[in-house]
């Protein structure tokens, strides 16, 4: 019989066990307080009293013993302190790339697909007569002998250039990504914090880079009077400063990181919320946060031209709704034939996924 059937719902079943369910809440918060695991556990003791987390059969000091000892987190004997580990970063990567691109289908390393054909490895059900230059790992001899076969007999057999099959296989691209975060003071203006879902989407790009591209190689950036790179290790703990925006010494730095990649696939990924308001001239700097200072802008807009020449395409991710700001955005994407994007801080992710992902059906030449 055809039919419905009614429980009684259940809200934590399905939901793992109690310490998984606190190791949930507890890298959301490592996340927001910049990898700091003492103000991690204060917050999440605070919610376990008002929200009743825990019960009489597992406490808050059941699950920092299960953090210890499942290598989550390390305690200082001298001062008490606490501080997670590297399983810990990895943890917060992972959950991030859960959270914002959702559960990604296994796919093969390296598999940025475009739609040339060439010497790949992923073969295809396409087969094609030899011509010259193709390689003998190329070649179909079970349809090579058929041909043999049918052209010039069993009994006789003998194979010819004319009878060579070749199989078809896709060209698998590799792609070197600059991941550029703006941390200046305006990151977390007005109230809004924006930071914290930039590190989430770097987190998530860089988990998804290292399990499912790990041919890729993925440089991140963050830049405010200045510019430096950080390694991925560094994502959860990274911190908004009292910086202006020096938009051109994120953008020289990217260039300088994917010249050093040999592959001829490059991108600038750059996640601001503001316009570029400062530049370093010798070692002053020029700083004007009111308007689009033309002296500014139009050193952004040399280095999107020469990006261009250079075949890096610079995709914007603007996480600001400010009008004021998209002329400079249209003039600097334009320049560059590259990408903007006006992304809320929850359809970010989404964006740079879908962006980022499309690039599989493509090469730049």
């Amino acid at each position: 019989m055809i039919g419905h059937r009614f429980l009684q719902f259940q809200p934590n079943q399905g939901a793992g066990t109690k310490f998984e369910q606190l190791l949930d809440i507890f890298t959301q918060l490592l996340t927001h307080t910049n990898g700091d695991a003492t103000e991690a556990l204060s917050w999440l003791n605070e919610l376990d009293r008002q929200y009743h987390l825990t019960d009489k059969d597992y406490g808050m000091g059941d699950f920092i013993e299960d953090l210890k000892e499942n290598g989550y987190l390390k305690e200082n004997p001298q001062d008490g302190s606490f501080k997670i580990t590297g399983k810990s970063e990895q943890t917060i990567r992972k959950k991030s790339l859960e959270e914002i691109f959702g559960k990604l289908k296994k796919a093969k390393q390296g598999s940025h697909q475009t739609n040339k054909q060439g010497r790949g490895d992923e073969l295809t059900p396409d087969t094609r007569p030899f011509q010259f230059g193709d390689s003998l790992e190329q070649i179909d001899f079970t349809e090579s002998i058929r041909n043999a076969q049918i052209n010039h007999g069993v009994e006789n057999f003998s194979m010819r250039e004319d009878d060579l099959q070749i199989r078809e296989s896709d060209f698998k691209t590799q792609t070197s990504t600059v991941l550029m975060i703006d941390i200046s003071h305006s990151m977390i203006l007005y109230g809004e914090d924006r930071i914290t879902p930039a590190k989430k989407v770097a987190m998530a790009l860089s988990e998804l880079i290292t399990t499912r591209y790990p041919k890729d190689t993925l440089d991140i950036v963050v830049f405010g009077n200045d510019a430096w790179s950080i390694e991925i290790k560094d994502l959860p703990y990274l911190q908004v400063g009292p910086y202006h925006t020096n938009t051109v010494a994120g953008l020289e730095l990217a260039m300088d990181l994917l010249r050093k990649q040999k592959n001829p696939n490059k991108q600038i990924f750059m996640i601001t919320d503001g316009k570029p308001t400062c530049l370093k001239i010798g070692k002053k700097y020029y700083k004007n946060s009111f308007g689009l200072d033309r002296k500014v802008v139009n050193r952004c807009i040399n280095l999107a031209a020469q990006c261009k020449k250079l075949k890096i395409p610079i995709t914007t991710f603007m996480i600001a709704s400010d009008p004021y700001l998209q002329s400079f955005v249209q003039e600097f994407t334009e320049t560059n034939n590259g990408k903007a994007f006006f992304a809320s801080l929850d359809k970010l992710g989404a964006f740079l996924f879908k962006d980022f992902e499309s690039g599989k059906n493509k090469t730049v030449y």
